[in-house]
């Protein structure tokens, strides 16, 4: 669902404000993340694919068995760069009874998506005014 001209404008003087007051954060959010991601993954993809064919080529001239491995470097390049990364996630341990456990280490602290945290720097701000 797309977001109403109102949370639009909303969402940029948001983004304009977070830039105004934290520029090296606005920074780092704008550029990497999932995007460069999969750019890499892509990247990757396609080397591997280039060395699987010219495994290929190389095995068709000399036995079967380098082709066969270029083949299948093939294959595992394309799925490799078509598969979404994965979520990092922290699992938990089993215990006994079957419950899991959450690793420990947090505290019991949930951490605030960035729109909460967004939210509440908005929220604050406007009460110093």
């Amino acid at each position: 669902m797309p977001l109403s001209d109102h949370e639009q404008k909303m969402l940029e003087q948001m983004e304009q404000a977070l830039a105004a007051e934290d520029p090296k954060f606005a920074s780092q959010m704008k550029g990497g993340g999932l995007g460069s991601l999969q750019r890499r993954r892509w990247v990757v993809g396609v080397l591997g694919l280039l060395a699987g064919l010219g495994l290929v080529l190389v095995g068709i001239s000399t036995t079967m068995w380098v082709g066969a491995v270029g083949f299948a470097l093939m294959v595992a390049s394309v799925a490799f760069a078509v598969t979404p990364p994965r979520k990092s996630r922290r699992l938990g341990v089993v215990g006994e009874g079957g419950t899991v456990q959450q690793p420990k280490g947090g505290k019991g602290k949930r951490k605030s998506s960035l729109m909460d945290r967004l939210d509440e720097r908005w929220e604050r701000r406007e009460n110093n005014w």
